[in-house]
């Protein structure tokens, strides 16, 4: 039995749950810690410390009054883990959030320990490119439910999409549209903008990369970049995974993620 606790620190609303070493989570962009990791965060918490923050705009987290800093946002994600009593810990990225773990690994190299970075990044490929214009067009427009639409179509994959009449789909693009929180245009700014590809090969940290392959908001080559970058790390693919990894997916990845910290863990302090 774990405990869940919701706490405001840093400016960031902060979901801490669990015992034992810490994972900090970086969430991905139009989501939240839920959203990204609600499928594994009690299993996780059975034997670590999740520390969830999430970013302006996302959560309970209010909306920035300027452009997103990456810089500043692998600070704070640091600052706030720290703060909870953890001197070093690994670090579990998605998406936008393997670009804040990446910055968090180069910038604060004596605090984290490992990397776990999933359907990532290194800078925006054109399609993850062309996805943040839109959305950011469209969400500033009004017009939530095209965004949505895009954000839906984006992240399942071809065969969700083949199943999935459109009544379905326009149900799942309303509930959708009901999870993006208010920064989501802010979010897929800086997806726009980050690039860390100059950060990889300082990565000096044991690092998995999980790929997945049918991905089809952020090209699968652009997870393989990740690990092709970053000395020493490992690369496991998903085959025929979307963006927003399924159940069944998910329980793949964690079975990876869990025999990978097995490997890093003694080593933290």
């Amino acid at each position: 039995m774990t405990t869940e606790q919701v706490i405001l620190q840093s400016g960031l609303d902060v979901l801490v749950q669990g015992t034992g070493p810490a994972l900090l989570l970086a969430h991905g962009a139009g989501g939240g810690v839920q959203g990204n990791f609600g499928l594994v965060l009690d299993d996780l918490a059975r034997d670590h410390t999740l520390i969830g923050p999430h970013y302006p705009g996302a959560g309970r987290t209010p909306v920035a009054s300027e452009p997103l800093d990456l810089d500043d946002l692998a600070d704070r994600l640091v600052a706030i883990t720290v703060a909870q009593g953890h001197e070093r810990f690994a670090v579990l990225g998605e998406s936008l959030g393997t670009t804040v773990a990446v910055r968090a690994a180069t910038r604060h190299p004596d605090r984290v320990t490992a990397l776990v970075l999933t359907a990532g990044f290194a800078v925006a490929d054109p399609v993850v490119a062309l996805a943040a214009e839109l959305i950011q067009i469209l969400a500033k427009a009004g017009e939530g439910n095209a965004a949505a639409r895009i954000a839906c179509l984006s992240c399942m994959t071809n065969a969700q999409l083949s199943e999935t009449s459109g009544a379905s789909l326009d149900a799942l693009v309303t509930a959708t549209r009901k999870t993006m929180p208010p920064g989501t245009p802010d979010h897929f700014n800086l997806v726009s903008r980050v690039d860390v590809r100059d950060d990889l090969p300082q990565v000096s940290v044991p690092t998995l990369v999980v790929a997945a392959t049918g991905d089809r908001l952020v090209l699968p080559d652009s997870h393989r970049s990740l690990a092709d970058g970053i000395p020493g790390a490992t690369l496991v693919e998903l085959p025929g995974a979307g963006h927003i990894l399924s159940e069944a997916d998910r329980t793949t990845w964690l079975r990876h993620v869990r025999k990978f910290l097995t490997t890093v863990e003694p080593h933290s302090a």
